[in-house]
């Protein structure tokens, strides 16, 4: 299984942490499992979050294997080979941080990151039946981090509990301060169109949980998706649009690359506008619930025999790159479905509310582990 493409040995005897291909490591070539980077110089510095690590004490045992240029959502790669999904196998593993969802799940780290552009932090936690966490868009330091610029992307960290996610943020953002009470919290409840057993688990988790559910639309999710794709496109043009004269880029990202070349100034500030729109629906439902609630994904993974097609996959992203666009924070919890098949279950809180939507997270999953223990 392709999931660790750089083996190193850094820092000290802390938690042992595992670090996407778009993360630089000085001493070591960022690739972002591209062909077209393949004789890449290493990097001279660290990126700022890697620092972070070190300066905790924190054990760096690799770098993770992602979907090309962080450019798809299936983790289906051809030249570095696709990452093997550990609990799920047959099915993808989600990406674009493939690599990353997979090591936590396989147990090889203690915790990983990886980056989320458009979901590619929570989709491969919600494959691989993980936690995933995407913070509040500038929260963590994004220098030393491919691409240079986005509007949109969050490093973030993969863990196979909330106790040790929580204690990768403490570790990866210094202003990340004690969780707040959870006490008189109320879920607002999103409709979206789900799988009957995806949403079936799904609302049996939010029933059990214990907390006050409401259901709260938001009407502008499909054109903040659309709005997400549009700007995704752009910036990823301006970033990895050059390697096309490599002839080395991946059929699938050669085609989406050229696609994407033709994003118009016209659909860019259309975008714009339903970032703002979308941002300030997200926010007035913020004041009525502390946090929202949804699926992650619409349905279970494909199997990677089904998902050849990059493009035909993409609406798995459905109901997690709108808050890209909006920059709040969002989190996968995984859970199993009907047909033995993952589920994941996304909280999302109020920009810099980080605290208080890991807090609710952790105390949701407690509930429902006694709950199923008295069983």
């Amino acid at each position: 299984m392709t999931i660790v493409v750089q083996k190193l040995a850094l820092g000290g005897d802390g938690l042992s942490v595992m670090v996407k291909d778009t993360i630089d490591i000085a001493g070591w070539p960022t690739r972002a499992s591209s062909r077209a980077l393949a004789d890449a110089p290493a990097a001279v510095e660290h990126a700022r979050v890697v620092k972070a690590l070190l300066d905790r004490g924190c054990r760096i045992l690799g770098k993770t294997s992602l979907h090309e240029l962080a450019y798809g959502t299936t983790g289906i790669n051809e030249w570095q080979g696709t990452a093997d999904n550990p609990r799920y196998p047959g099915r993808i593993p989600g990406g674009s941080s493939s690599g990353s969802a997979a090591a936590v799940a396989a147990g090889l780290a203690d915790f990983s990151l990886g980056t989320d552009t458009g979901g590619s932090v929570r989709i491969p936690a919600a494959c691989c039946g993980v936690f995933g966490l995407k913070p509040t868009l500038g929260r963590i330091s994004r220098a030393g981090v491919m691409p240079t610029h986005s509007s949109l992307d969050c490093v973030g960290p993969f863990a196979g509990n909330m106790n040790v996610l929580i204690e990768a943020m403490k570790i990866i953002d210094p202003s990340f301060i004690s969780l707040p009470d959870t006490e008189n919290i109320t879920l607002g409840v999103v409709p979206v169109h789900a799988g009957s057993e995806v949403q079936a688990a799904v609302d049996q988790a939010l029933k059990t949980s214990g907390f006050a559910l409401q259901t709260m639309q938001l009407p502008g999710m499909e054109a903040a998706y659309d709005a997400g794709l549009v700007v995704i496109n752009r910036e990823t043009w301006n970033a990895c649009g050059h390697l096309l004269e490599t002839g080395l880029v991946g059929q699938d990202i050669a085609g989406r690359l050229l696609s994407a070349k033709d994003t118009t100034d016209q659909a860019l500030e259309a975008a714009e506008q339903v970032r703002l729109q979308f941002t300030a629906e997200v926010d007035a439902a913020l004041e009525h619930c502390q946090i929202l609630a949804m699926p992650t994904m619409p349905d279970y993974p494909l199997r990677v025999s089904d998902a050849a097609d990059t493009r035909a996959a993409i609406g798995m992203t459905a109901f997690v790159r709108p808050f890209n666009l909006s920059g709040h924070p969002a989190l996968n919890i995984p859970l199993v479905g009907a047909s033995g098949l993952p589920v994941g279950l996304q909280l999302i809180a109020a920009k810099g509310a980080d605290e208080l939507l890991c807090a609710v997270a952790r105390e949701l999953v407690g509930r429902l582990e006694n709950l199923q223990q008295s069983v």
